[in-house]
């Protein structure tokens, strides 16, 4: 009796998987065509494919009675979780934890030091031939708050250890400690948010965070203030951002947006201050062999029967 393994990269492309023969494993390719590679219904785990969107992600599950595991590629789940209610109880889905860490605190890190040395202003200077010299704020000294304090959040304080920042402070959904030093709960924002020069936003997507930062929360942030955000787009309110970097008083960074992609025409795409970058966290050259990684090893795991790893939510 075979189980069929949806992937969204090759078989042959991925090294470590267990031998179709012996583990009773059949691999299909599927990386969200029109097409599905076989009938749903024999699906045992799924690898949603990555960046195509919600609506592909959750396409073939009314009809996947027999999965057992669901497997992102992405660290946050948001594009799939919704559409597991069709789903029978007892089905794990596990996120990509491992993979994303290091191309996403280096993008955060890219866009912090590019928004605060003026990197923006130097290429459009470049491109009109004209020399743009003065004095820039460094990173060196400031007050850093990252919130959403996961393994992306720790990954953005490793490489923000080099600079010589005054302080770090942590955000998570609760109150706990790490390696580093405490992790103050979300409901300590209020009294966080002032004293920060730079917030980085790593938090998943989630009902409670969704339009976390709203006018209230950017109104409590100091003036001349710097927002990145390299989490989910309507993690911000953009309306509420648009009003703070028109009126000059913040600036911001930002790797994802809502709407996304962000269309033509779109204020945040000209607003003063404001460094965009197209949703390129993860997208790397270190995520194939990180994302063939983690999809051998739980692969591995489920056909030994073991249980497999980053499951953050079970249906039912």
């Amino acid at each position: 009796m075979t189980a069929d393994v949806w992937l969204p990269i090759p078989a042959e492309e991925i090294d470590g998987l267990p031998a179709p023969g012996d583990s009773g494993l059949a691999y299909r390719f599927w990386d969200g065509g029109a097409e599905f590679p076989a009938d749903p219904a024999d699906c045992a785990f799924y690898v949603v494919p990555y960046m195509k969107g919600p609506q592909i992600a959750q396409r073939p599950l009314a009809r996947m009675a027999s999965v057992r595991v669901v497997q992102t590629l992405s660290a946050g789940t948001d594009q799939i979780a919704p559409g597991l209610g069709v789903l029978a109880p007892g089905v794990r889905l596990c996120n990509a934890k491992g993979v994303h860490e290091a191309s996403t605190a280096e993008l955060a890190l890219t866009l912090v030091l590019a928004s605060l040395r003026g990197v923006p202003r130097f290429v459009r200077g470049q491109d009109a031939e004209e020399w743009r010299s003065g004095f820039y704020p460094a990173l060196a000294d400031k007050s850093v708050l990252i919130v959403g304090y996961g393994s992306i959040g720790s990954a953005v304080e490793d490489r923000l250890a080099a600079f010589e920042c005054a302080r770090v402070d942590r955000v998570a959904r609760s109150a706990r400690t790490s390696a580093r030093g405490p992790v103050h709960a979300l409901s300590e924002l209020p009294s966080l948010l002032p004293r920060a020069d730079v917030v980085v936003l790593c938090t998943p997507l989630t009902e409670q965070t969704r339009h976390l930062v709203d006018a209230g929360f950017l109104a409590r942030m100091k003036d001349g203030a710097l927002l990145v955000n390299v989490a989910r787009g309507p993690v911000v309110d953009t309306k509420a951002l648009l009003a703070e970097v028109e009126g000059g008083r913040l600036t911001a960074a930002l790797d994802v947006t809502d709407p996304e992609p962000l269309p033509s025409g779109h204020p945040l795409w000209h607003a003063p201050g404001v460094l965009i970058t197209p949703h390129v966290g993860g997208s790397t050259s270190a995520f194939l062999p990180r994302a063939r990684r983690l999809i051998a090893g739980q692969l591995t795991r489920f056909a030994a029967g073991e249980a497999v790893e980053n499951v953050v939510a079970v249906t039912g």
